[in-house]
């Protein structure tokens, strides 16, 4: 199916990404900080990032940013997780490179259908 690299600093919200992509037959790599994930990312070429905003360091927009940038990532795409739900956020989001926005609280539906989006 694919590798997805899961971005998210609380344990809860990774655990539930995580099961629910590896239920759908996806290898997941997890990241609990951005500068991990940009490391991560490099090395192991996931197929999607999905990524958290609000997180210690570098934000998931951050994040966005320098993925585009280089040129072993720049083509992957990278789906927003995040609990911010105001349409400036999801603009922002979109400017700084995403590739689509999810909302928390999600279903398991939302998420898969989401990252099935962007990574056909």
């Amino acid at each position: 199916m694919g590798t997805i690299l899961i971005v998210e600093d609380t344990p809860s919200e990774m655990e539930l990404m995580s099961y629910y992509l590896r239920e759908c037959g996806y290898v997941v790599i997890n990241a609990e900080t951005a500068k991990d994930a940009l490391t991560k990312a490099i090395s192991q070429q996931p197929d999607v990032i999905l990524t958290d905003v609000v997180m210690p360091g570098m934000s998931g927009f951050e994040l966005c940013r320098s993925l585009k940038k280089h040129p072993a990532t720049e083509n992957v795409p990278i789906v927003i997780c995040t609990s911010k739900n105001l349409e400036i956020d999801r603009l922002w989001g979109m400017k700084q490179g995403a590739d689509a926005y999810i909302t928390k609280p999600f279903t398991r539906e939302q998420l898969i259908r989401v990252v099935k989006s962007v990574a056909s």
